[in-house]
């Protein structure tokens, strides 16, 4: 068994199941945004019920997200060791950033929201659920300049061996950092929409008694799906000019792609710096699966006088189409990373170097403990969200009024 190997496989698994649990928190808190708004604005109670719902389905995936990133974050710990001696002086300052924001800001906002219902002013509940959308952006960003860092280092020099930043500033105007946000952002909100879609689908084909609620969401997620996979399909085509001028390996092309190599042979030694095949195919299969959601801009004309709903096809097809943003999302980070390979740093810190001195043995144990653990968080998740959501937006635990306090028990009189 390869250690190497090993380490990898933990990480494809570890950071992908993170991510499912990032793109439906950062899609749904933006829908979460919206509802609260009109409620507060409009004061429907439609808009209330629809918040709380939703609210409560956000929270038990953001709970256990939560959960997942701090096993990822244990194993970069164990199985990378190599990656922060080397790159950790500059990886490491946009990581702390994150953490800072995404677990002080982001959950302390959202704790006082949770248990902010009906002690608190409208106006200032709706504030801090504006916080935890804007910290949820802040943290996915600092998570991709950090990644884009990887991608493509700049604003670094080496001394004595070690990566030292130079030059903050750099790292912000990375040329394979903006696109890449626009379209990690654009892709979640997709994911968002087409899980409300097929939420709301799916009481709408059980003939739900909240029909009116669910006929709202139903048009929300599916008008934010439409306008997401445009941006999704935008943003992705216009990251192969940057990422190929930085990457000249990734899409086996580019004009300075023979001199890289020959300069990264003398250099690093013989081998093969062509990304594996699986980076290519996941950036077809995504693609393909973009196209083909962008479909989803033929079941708006349907949302006229409800035919979406009365012909009850377009339901099953919003319903069954759930798992493609979901699939589309692992097949872009896989070629995103795999499509770096073999580096960790591209052209800075070979895989191979970056790796822990940890036997078989331990990684393979560390590999299975760790996919067990993660797989128990995320069928624990399913079954939550899909447990909550069957309930229906009637009367969601999150934000339920406090029950009116009893009447103090007069004690009888002795002469009664």
């Amino acid at each position: 068994m390869d250690p190497l190997l090993l380490a990898r496989l933990q990480f494809a698994t570890t950071t992908s199941l993170h991510f499912l649990f990032v793109a439906v928190t950062l899609g749904l808190v933006t829908l979460l945004v919206g509802l609260q708004t009109a409620w507060v604005l409009t004061g429907n109670p439609a808009y209330e019920r629809l918040t709380r719902f939703w609210g409560q389905l956000y929270v038990i995936n953001y709970a256990l997200g939560i959960a997942t990133g701090i096993v990822m974050e244990f194993q970069f710990g164990l199985n990378w060791s190599g990656l922060s001696r080397y790159v950790g002086n500059v990886f490491g300052a946009p990581l702390a950033i994150e953490t800072l924001v995404a677990f002080f800001l982001e959950s302390t906002f959202l704790g006082m929201w949770i248990f902010g219902w009906h002690r608190l002013r409208r106006g200032v509940h709706l504030a801090l659920l504006w916080g935890v959308a804007l910290t949820a952006y802040a943290s996915a960003f600092w998570v991709m300049v950090a990644n884009s860092w990887l991608q493509h280092p700049v604003g670094y020099e080496l001394r004595d061996g070690v990566a030292h930043l130079t030059d903050f500033g750099a790292l912000l105007t990375n040329p394979t950092l903006g696109m890449a946000f626009g379209h990690v952002v654009s892709a979640a909100l997709l994911t968002g929409g087409m899980l409300m879609a097929a939420v709301s689908a799916w009481h709408l084909l059980r003939r739900t008694p909240d029909f009116a609620l669910f006929r709202t969401s139903l048009r929300i997620g599916l008008v934010t799906a439409a306008l997401a996979v445009s941006l999704v399909v935008g943003f992705g085509f216009a990251q192969f000019g940057p990422v190929g001028q930085a990457q000249p390996t990734k899409f086996a092309g580019g004009a300075g792609r023979d001199a890289l190599v020959a300069e990264w042979t003398a250099r690093f030694g013989p081998g093969d710096y062509a990304p594996p095949a699986l980076a290519d195919v996941g950036l077809a299969s995504m693609i393909m699966i973009g196209m083909l959601l962008g479909c989803v801009w033929l079941l708006l004309p349907l949302l006229w006088r409800d035919w979406i709903i009365r012909l009850r096809v377009p339901l099953q097809i919003t319903l069954v189409t759930l798992p493609l943003p979901f699939a589309a999302v692992l097949l872009g980070w896989i070629a995103r990373e795999v499509g770096r390979q073999p580096w960790v740093a591209y052209g800075l810190l070979p895989t191979g170097q970056a790796v822990s001195p940890v036997g078989p043995g331990v990684m393979l144990a560390s590999l299975i403990g760790f996919t067990l653990l993660l797989g128990a968080l995320a069928v624990a998740n399913g079954m939550l969200f899909a447990r909550h959501a069957a309930r229906g937006a009637a009367d969601p635990p999150l934000g339920r009024p406090p029950a009116p306090a009893a009447e103090p028990v007069r004690p009888m009189s002795v002469l009664a």
